[in-house]
């Protein structure tokens, strides 16, 4: 699979629970949309995946990419500590100067 170099960093960080290696993949500026909530900035974030890591203790084996315009659309398998896992989402990345400027994680 040919993903961009950043989305490689964010699912290494994710799968080893490294929040600081997650938030170095974002944009100052970063937005992330994911259990019907918007997150901004890194400080934001940092919370979002610090709280994520510790209510779902999940695993992330990407499936599939597609390229549709500026956004790169990984198909991801997220297992964990939830009702229903594992569950296939889609992971909606658009990514500038090699830092991810948006996430948006649909079911």
């Amino acid at each position: 699979m040919n993903l961009p170099p950043v989305i490689l960093r964010y699912i290494d960080a994710s799968n080893a629970h490294d929040v600081r290696a997650i938030v170095d993949c974002f944009a100052a500026d970063a937005v992330v949309g994911d259990e019907n909530a918007m997150r901004h900035g890194k400080i934001d974030i940092r919370r979002w995946a610090t709280e994520t890591i510790e209510k779902y203790k999940f695993q992330f084996k990407p499936l599939s990419v597609d390229e549709r315009g500026a956004e790169t659309i990984l198909s991801v398998e997220v297992s964990g500590a939830f009702p229903g896992s594992p569950v296939t989402l889609d992971y909606r990345f658009t990514i500038a100067n090699d830092k991810i400027q948006s996430l948006i994680i649909d079911s």
